[in-house]
């Protein structure tokens, strides 16, 4: 991936090379690869990447993604009838092998302008693999499993960095702390720091919600605010913008303390600050609230 620097304002994760094998990576963007017929939709389709294309390790991956028609633009229901399940099988480059034989996702759309689909697949081998979904089998979605002591971020099992996010006390040279069109979200009482400190489980999000109306920020993060209503003091949620000022040029400090190079990101620690499961790029309620209720919290 290029440095964050790079990226156009929209596009954090924005768009990057995937491994020469499969088209493109998008996030709040979109970017397609592949193409095909799903359940009787007439046309060609495209199978569009909403997962990054770093930091996947062995273990249990999740590989989201959405349709889109030739054009790249995201389909919704309102236009033709999506499927509510995507069937497919997972291949390893390297020796052909059928290391996934079927896998399904359910589309989710709860709080989002698009449907996605998030696959979740275990593999144990670093290697380069091919995501193909039985709907578009010319389609290659490529992803490459990496060593876990290659990937820079905080993965899961891993302690959760502290670090001082900007509250509404300190913005620590970020402004606007947060870019919730409605103002400030609740999630700037305390640092990370100090939430790691609090002996319950923490919630953090990094994600810019101006500058992703439509995509997963500025949904995912009102959605957020509501389940963190519901879950009350069970857990401390905190919130991080990505760019340090209205330009949307220069990373905050939050994201080069994670080494970031997409957003956005949903970190869910238990009480002893490890992390235990990260939502990544694409997430709605429906995926949020289990995560929480997977943690504990509730």
């Amino acid at each position: 991936m290029a440095p964050f620097p790079a990226y156009s304002r929209r596009q954090f994760l924005a768009v990057s090379a995937s491994l020469g094998l499969g088209g493109l990576a998008a996030a709040c963007g979109g970017s397609s690869s592949g193409s095909g017929t799903v359940d009787g939709i007439s046309g060609t389709l495209q199978v569009v990447k909403r997962f990054p294309t770093t930091g996947l390790v062995p273990g249990s991956i999740r590989l989201p993604i959405s349709l889109s028609d030739t054009s790249g633009k995201l389909l919704t229901d309102e236009k033709v009838k999506l499927p509510q399940t995507l069937t497919g099988k997972v291949i390893d480059t390297a020796s052909g092998d059928v290391v996934v034989a079927s896998v399904s996702a359910e589309k989710h759309d709860t709080n989002m302008a698009s449907p996605y689909w998030p696959f979740i697949v275990d593999v144990q081998k670093v290697g380069i693999y091919l995501l193909i979904l039985d709907a578009a089998p010319e389609s290659e979605m490529s992803f490459q499993v990496e060593e876990r002591e290659n990937v820079l971020s905080p993965l899961v099992g891993d302690p959760l960095p502290p670090f001082d996010t900007p509250t509404l006390d300190n913005s620590r040279g970020v402004d606007p702390i947060c870019t919730r069109s409605e103002g400030a979200c609740p999630f700037h009482d305390i640092t990370l720091t100090q939430a790691l400190k609090s002996g319950k489980p923490v919630v953090y999000m990094i994600g810019t919600p101006a500058y992703c109306q439509s995509g997963t920020c500025a949904p995912g993060l009102d959605a957020l605010v509501e389940l963190a209503k519901k879950v009350g003091d069970a857990a401390v949620f905190v919130h991080a913008d990505v760019f340090t000022d209205k330009t949307a040029t220069t990373p905050a400090p939050a994201v080069l303390a994670y080494k970031l190079t997409y957003e956005p990101l949903l970190y869910i620690t238990d009480a002893k600050g490890v992390l235990m499961n990260r939502l990544d790029a694409i997430f709605d309620v429906t995926e949020m609230s289990s995560a929480l209720a997977a943690a504990g919290i509730s």
